[in-house]
């Protein structure tokens, strides 16, 4: 559907920061003050070992999860995603939520707020515990929220970026990198440090009035 967003960027070394990538472990500080959320998450505490394919969600179970209400899922991924697109490029800032700068959940959180009307966990770590349907990675469409481990632990969350399609992501990489930028799912270190996706956007709102 998005094809457009395919240019492939090359893959740089990535900086641990607020939870987001990186090749060698950096001890992550979140903020103290986060932003409210709309969005229930679980504690931490509960994100023990990756889920990968025990639960995935198929056409009628995301219809069930928003009890059959019609959320637009790809019109929302559009808006989110274009809206993503014209950031690249961004510079990377610890703790940045704005467009003067984002970490990797600041720059998720941004964009779902903007536009699809979504408050969702400040922190990766709190991210990849909203409840929100799993999917496997032969099933990703544009707007899931991809979640990777990159510090060395494996299963520990790290760093998350949002799926455009053509097995590519756009996320706020690090300083070295140039913040904003897309990089391909298919990249051995990517796929390696990949532990799971989420349909984030399937308790988005349902109506909302996305930015032109």
């Amino acid at each position: 559907m998005l094809n457009r967003f395919a240019p492939l960027v090359p893959l740089a070394l990535v900086t641990l920061l607020f939870g987001c990538a990186s090749h060698t472990p950096v001890v992550e500080q979140a903020p103290q003050q986060q932003a409210k959320s709309s969005v229930t998450a679980q504690s931490s505490v509960r994100y023990q070992e990756p889920l990968f394919l025990e639960e995935t969600a198929t056409e009628k179970e995301l219809a069930t999860f928003a009890d059959g209400k019609s959320y637009q899922l790809p019109v929302l991924a559009d808006s989110i995603l274009e809206r993503g697109m014209s950031l690249i490029g961004t510079r990377y800032r610890f703790g940045g939520t704005s467009e003067a700068g984002f970490d990797c959940s600041g720059f998720i959180g941004y964009l779902f707020r903007e536009e699809a009307g979504m408050n969702l966990p400040r922190s990766t770590r709190e991210m990849i515990n909203v409840d929100a349907p799993l999917v496997s990675r032969n099933n990703l469409k544009p707007g899931d929220l991809l979640f990777f481990a990159t510090n060395g632990r494996r299963g520990r969350v790290s760093h998350a970026g949002i799926y455009l399609g053509d097995d590519q992501f756009i996320h706020s990489s690090s300083r070295k990198s140039g913040g904003v930028r897309v990089d391909s799912l298919g990249d051995s270190y990517w796929s390696k440090t990949f532990i799971e996706a989420k349909r984030a956007l399937a308790m988005a709102p349902t109506v909302v009035t996305a930015r032109k």
